[in-house]
């Protein structure tokens, strides 16, 4: 049984394939003013850093290096587009349903922590029907830092319920696999993500290549 335990996800490229979306309005603002569109392979490796970091990679790409008051102007717009068209082609990773049910039935705790805003994650998993699974759900604004920053992860644990000592973060990035490193929690990689780097190269505790396996993965991280 996992009771006490808390499972705290990624969201992007870890629980959702939200990539879809996300580029479209990255390309829909590039479109606004007068750039040209960019290739997915160009922004999904910033996905999970935020929005910031994805308008920024688009940027770069076209050698456009603008101040932070335009880059915070075409953020922003990337925002409102993206809200207005959040879920469109984003859909949950084959088995995470089934998943988060039997994490639940062993008497787990379940938290999200996104370097997504803390309104567009919620927005995102009402729409998806699964933000009632989760005690607490954190974004890049919850909290006075983000990931990789530690303290992004370890106030999700607490305010879930749980303790860093018996906890588990679900990820794909070095951002995800930073964190749980700095607060001492289990890192559980997933390699259909979006991570800049194979998930090995990240130092996971364990990989899982489909949802069907992170039940039996956090057991033995937790036994």
């Amino acid at each position: 049984m996992l009771t006490g335990a808390t499972v705290v996800f990624d969201l992007d490229g870890t629980m959702i394939d939200t990539a879809p979306d996300l580029i479209r309005a990255v390309n829909a603002t590039m479109r606004a003013n007068g750039m040209a569109e960019v290739a997915t392979r160009i922004i999904q490796p910033a996905v999970g850093i935020g929005g910031r970091a994805m308008v920024a990679a688009a940027l770069r790409h076209q050698g456009v290096e603008p101040d932070q008051a335009e880059l915070d102007r075409l953020t922003e717009q990337f925002m409102d587009s993206y809200a207005a068209n959040i879920l469109v082609d984003s859909r949950e990773f084959p088995g995470f349903s089934e998943a988060l049910e039997g994490l639940q039935s062993a008497g787990a705790l379940l938290a999200v922590c996104t370097n997504k805003r803390e309104l567009l994650a919620k927005q995102l998993l009402e729409e998806l029907r699964l933000a009632k699974r989760f005690q607490f759900i954190a974004g890049r604004d919850t909290f006075s830092k983000s990931k990789p920053d530690p303290l992004h992860l370890m106030e999700t644990i607490r305010l879930a319920g749980g303790s860093a000592s018996r906890a588990v973060m679900i990820g794909d990035s070095s951002a995800d696999s930073l964190a749980a490193q700095a607060a001492g929690v289990h890192f559980i990689g997933v390699s259909f993500g979006y991570g800049e780097s194979p998930i090995e190269m990240l130092n996971p505790d364990a990989v899982i290549h489909h949802f069907d396996e992170l039940l039996p993965a956090v057991r033995r991280l937790l036994a």
